[in-house]
C-alpha cells in the first residue's frame, strides 16, 4: 500500500456509485477501484450472518487490489458489518457516521427521518449515532425495500406512477412526523432524491449519504497523509458479480455520465 494505491469502494450493487461521483469531484488525483455485487443484491432483507459474510468476501476482494483506505458505500454493510477497517488493517468509513454528523448540523427543528434497507433501519444504526451525538434530536425511521430494486432497473423518473407511488406509500408517516431533514440511507436513493424531494415538500433538507462519505473518505486520507503525489486525473476501475450486459447504461445514472472503461466481472464466492 502507497500513496498511489486506489480508494476501494463497494456496495451491494450499483448505488456506490453516487459516493464514486462524488470521490472524483473531492478527489480527482485519486485511484478508485469499485466493487458492486450485483448478483447478489440487494443485500437489505438479507440475515446479519449473510451480510457480515457477504461483506467480508467483498473487502477481501478489494484488500487484493491493494487499497490504501475502504469504504462501504452501503447503508446495510454499515449498519451491520462491525468496522470492518479493524478487521482488517486499513483506514475505513461506512456511511453512518458521516452522514449523521451532517444531519445533525443541519436540522433547525430537531426532527430528523431516516430511510433505508429494512436491515439497516433495524439495526437503528443511524437512529443511534444521531441520538450520541445530540440525545435532543428526535428520530424516525421509514424502511424502503422497494427502492432499490427501482433503481436498479431504471425505475427512477419522478413522473412514472410506479415510482410516485411507492415513494409516497414510503414517506408518509415522516411527513406526518413533521421532519425538517431526511437522510437518505442508502446509497441508492439520492437516484431517486427528484421524487422524494417532490414528496417531501418544500423546506425539507435531503442529505445525501453518498456525498457525504465522500467528504469523509477525503478527510481520512489527508489525515492519514495518504494522498496521491501524482497530478494526473485518476482512474477508476468496475468489477461486478454478475452479467456486464447493460451496466455502462445504469451505472451512467449513478455517476452522472457514461463509463468507457471495460467492466469485469469476478466470481466473489472465491473470496
Amino acid at each position: 500500500m502507497s500513496e498511489s494505491s486506489a480508494i476501494g469502494v463497494f456496495d451491494s450493487g450499483l448505488g456506490g456509485l453516487t459516493a464514486v461521483k462524488e470521490l472524483m469531484r473531492f478527489l480527482p488525483h485519486e485511484n478508485i477501484v469499485y466493487f458492486g455485487d450485483t448478483g447478489r443484491v440487494p443485500y437489505g432483507n438479507r440475515s446479519r450472518e449473510t451480510i457480515k459474510k457477504y461483506a467480508m468476501q467483498d473487502v477481501r476482494f478489494l484488500k487484493s487490489k491493494d487499497i490504501k483506505v475502504l469504504i462501504a458505500a452501503c447503508g446495510t454493510v454499515s449498519s451491520v458489518a462491525g468496522d470492518l477497517g479493524s478487521e482488517f488493517g486499513i483506514p475505513y468509513t461506512g456511511v453512518v457516521k458521516p452522514t449523521a454528523l451532517a444531519a445533525s448540523e443541519a436540522t433547525n427543528n430537531g426532527r430528523i427521518g431516516i430511510i433505508g434497507t429494512t436491515a439497516t433501519i433495524n439495526s437503528s444504526s443511524y437512529k443511534t449515532a444521531i441520538e450520541n451525538i445530540d440525545s435532543r434530536l428526535q428520530v424516525f425511521q421509514q424502511d424502503c425495500p422497494l427502492f432499490v430494486p427501482l433503481v436498479e432497473n431504471g425505475f427512477i423518473d419522478r413522473h412514472d406512477i410506479v415510482v410516485r407511488t411507492v415513494a409516497e406509500r414510503y414517506l408518509k408517516p415522516l411527513i406526518e412526523s413533521g421532519v425538517d431533514t431526511l437522510i437518505l440511507g442508502c446509497t441508492h436513493y439520492p437516484i431517486l432524491r427528484d421524487v422524494i424531494a417532490d414528496v417531501m415538500g418544500q423546506g425539507v433538507i435531503l442529505i445525501d449519504s453518498g456525498k457525504e462519505t465522500a467528504r469523509y473518505a477525503a478527510r481520512l486520507i489527508y489525515e492519514n497523509n495518504l494522498a496521491n503525489p501524482q497530478r494526473l486525473n485518476g482512474v477508476c476501475e468496475y468489477y461486478v458479480s454478475d452479467k456486464v450486459d447493460g451496466f455502462s447504461k445504469i451505472a451512467g445514472l449513478f455517476l452522472g455520465n457514461c463509463i468507457n472503461q471495460d467492466v469485469h466481472r469476478i466470481k466473489i464466492e472465491h473470496y
